[in-house]
């Protein structure tokens, strides 16, 4: 029969069965290497482990859908973002970190190196405040981690300004007669 003859290698000698197989297997793999293909990359997580194939079966299993919170928490940690969350924690929950009351006449400005600029809402809070600085800061170490805030700048609300503007008047500006 014409279709029973056995392929001939370079050495002349017939191959079937398993050794063809491999032959042809040997070809291919020369083949992608001279093309200069990339291998295709292994079935890994986020973290670099190797996955798990198949059902997960009927205990826990770290395929099992999570909780978005832990998620996130194994995000920020993995990524070292720990210290710009708790910054953030600051300024988003303010009301809860510092108290309700002392939040209603305050805010927060800015947080850098650690200094946070706090704005009160009049000079009386400011000056509240000021004698409240202690305990504001240990309520904020006891939210957000120690060493997120270590000082607070605080100030009264910002007094309007006349060295600037469309009637800029030369001299002392208003004195007794703003009001």
């Amino acid at each position: 029969m014409p279709g029973d003859t056995a392929p001939v290698t370079g050495d002349g000698e017939g191959v079937s069965g398993p050794q063809l197989a491999r032959a042809v297997l040997d070809a291919a793999k020369a083949r992608r290497e001279a093309a200069g293909r990339p291998r295709r990359r292994t079935a890994t997580g986020g973290d670099g482990e190797r996955r798990l194939r198949g059902y997960s079966g009927p205990g826990p299993d770290p395929r099992d859908p999570q909780p978005l919170g832990a998620v996130l928490n194994r995000l920020v940690k993995a990524r070292g973002w720990q210290q710009p969350a708790a910054e953030a924690t600051v300024f988003g929950a303010w009301e809860r970190v510092v108290g309700a009351e002392v939040a209603q006449h305050s805010r927060p400005v800015k947080l850098e190196n650690g200094e946070l600029t706090v704005e009160a809402r009049s000079t009386a809070w400011a000056t509240q405040l000021r004698l409240l600085a202690g305990s504001l800061l240990q309520q904020i170490a006891r939210e957000v981690g120690h060493n997120v805030v270590r000082k607070l700048h605080i100030h009264g609300p910002a007094a309007p300004s006349w060295s600037r503007g469309p009637r800029r008047v030369r001299g002392r500006g208003p004195r007794d007669t703003y009001g």
